[in-house]
């Protein structure tokens, strides 16, 4: 006797899709993130405070992602952009060609959350907070954020596996690009610790 099995295609994407990301999951539940060594954060107390509000506005952002809340992610985003526009730049103590590079990364920031608003579907949204997340890293990088802790998380199945990151005041890992379809899917790959 011959007995054929029949399995729908879907479930069989489905279980690889969770099986790729379970794959990697283990070394982020396993082992902890290497220890960073703390980094200078050099600049006025004033910048500190409006870019530790801008990343609050971020977080917020990431949250409704991770619930799939368009509503709240685009209020989240207008919320972010007015921060991203109100950062006081101009008390960065550095040359001309760096602070050009600042408030050129501001600037494409503010302008693609503009994008953000725009999107009309969960998938757009997140794409333009990919590019608002790797930004908003550079920029961090640059500048530093006192006192604060920052980790550079990935999703290796973001986008049709091509990958995205994002940024979060937590080691924790909670997608947003998945949300509750795969919560925890992601490592963090860079942590930022800021004296």
């Amino acid at each position: 006797m011959n007995f054929k099995v029949c399995v729908p295609v879907g479930i069989i994407l489905l279980a690889a899709a969770l099986f790729a990301c379970n794959s990697s999951a283990p070394a982020e539940n396993t082992t902890a993130a290497p220890a960073a060594t703390a980094l200078q954060a050099p600049y006025s107390q004033v910048f500190y405070d409006s870019l530790q509000q801008t990343m609050q506005s971020y977080y917020t952002l990431s949250g409704a992602l991770v619930k799939a809340d368009s509503s709240a992610a685009n209020a989240a985003a207008a919320v972010l952009k007015l921060h991203v526009d109100s950062l006081p730049v101009y008390t960065l103590q550095m040359d001309s060609v760096h602070l050009s590079n600042i408030t050129g990364t501001t600037g494409s920031i503010s302008a693609e959350l503009i994008g953000f608003a725009g999107e009309k579907d969960l998938e757009g949204k997140r794409a333009s907070f990919q590019m608002v997340s790797d930004m908003l890293y550079d920029l961090v990088k640059n500048t530093g954020l006192k006192g604060k802790t920052i980790y550079h998380q990935y999703c290796p199945m973001a986008f049709d596996d091509k990958g995205a990151y994002w940024l979060s005041d937590s080691a924790a890992i909670l997608n947003p690009y998945f949300g509750d379809k795969m919560l925890h899917c992601g490592e963090t790959k860079d942590t930022l610790m800021y004296k």
